[in-house]
């Protein structure tokens, strides 16, 4: 009983992101964009996850006031739901110097200088503006790659986000969710001169203890285990969100993981530089980062939640 239940949660969940997409497929870009940003502000400050968004922000920027940081939160929220507004569009968002919706980029280059390298690539880069952009504009440059992702607990909305993702990027592409079974795929694909690309800013229970803004966090470390078995370029790169359904990649320098020897001191190294990146991208914009993620220890929010003297 208990699971058949749970199979018309699903489909009613279903359901109403068909809808909800379909709803925001059917406006303007800047539009759905707008709407989605006002209604995900709205809901949000009244959501108890935020409390988790509020601790985030005392961690990244410890000057700002209470009400400097629940500013904060709520431009947060309202990057979340531009993003899931921009999901149907997506396809339609192309490179525009000028006004309106579309992408600008910096760092061609880089992506240019790649088309013809024949070995491995990871792509690395964050929870920050709208992320789903980056692999159709890196698709554009003819190095589509396959994306680690975290499923859904609904298996029809997994189907769905998977259907949409395809459709950005133009193309039929592997994806890999992540645990054992999606890590041996990656593997794989990558010992096969693959490109991956990974968003690495989650906490990861079993990961390496590195850490970002000073306090540990548990931190995947196959980005940088990969990269070393497989000596692979990684590129690192970050999505902004410059207006409704207006963004913008910066690519940064490809670079090649050195590798010494000492395997396991390595794998730290390249973790904790990676960290570094994402600290450095997070610190330019901390609204445009998935504030609400638990993304450090749980002692660090039950020590954060004490009431102050």
């Amino acid at each position: 009983m208990a699971s058949r239940w749970k199979q018309i949660g699903h489909r009613v969940e279903y359901a109403l992101a068909r809808a909800l997409l379909y709803g925001f497929s059917r406006m303007a870009p800047q539009t759905a964009s707008r709407l989605g940003a006002g209604t995900a502000r709205m809901i949000g400050k009244w959501a108890p996850v935020s409390r988790i968004a509020d601790i985030n922000l005392r961690l990244i920027q410890p000057h700002l006031s209470d009400a400097e940081r629940a500013y904060e939160v709520g431009k947060s929220w309202g990057h979340i739901g531009a993003t899931l507004a921009e999901l149907p569009h997506l396809p339609r968002l192309i490179r525009n110097e000028a006004s309106g919706p579309g992408w600008t980029i910096a760092g061609e280059e880089h992506l240019l200088a790649l088309r013809d390298h024949d070995g491995p690539i990871i792509f690395f880069s964050g929870h920050i503006g709208n992320w789903e952009m980056l692999p159709p504009i890196v698709a554009s440059y003819g190095l589509a790659f396959a994306p680690f992702y975290r499923e859904a607990s609904n298996p029809l909305i997994n189907r769905l986000i998977a259907a949409l993702r395809q459709k950005a990027v133009g193309q039929a592409v592997p994806m890999f969710p992540k645990g054992a079974r999606g890590a041996r795929a990656a593997m794989a694909h990558l010992k096969n001169r693959g490109r991956l690309g990974v968003l690495g800013d989650q906490k990861m229970n079993d990961g390496i203890a590195a850490t970002l803004f000073g306090e540990e966090a548990m931190t995947a470390s196959a980005t940088a285990s990969f990269a070393l078995k497989y000596q692979c370029i990684i590129v690192p790169g970050v999505m902004r969100r410059v207006g409704p359904a207006r963004l913008h990649l910066r690519v940064e320098k490809p670079f090649m993981p050195v590798a010494t020897g000492e395997r396991q001191k390595d794998i730290e190294k390249l973790t904790q530089q990676l960290n570094d990146q994402l600290e450095t991208w997070i610190r330019e914009a901390p609204d445009q980062w998935l504030l609400l993620h638990r993304r450090w220890p749980r002692h660090f929010y039950a020590r954060s939640e004490k009431p102050r003297a």
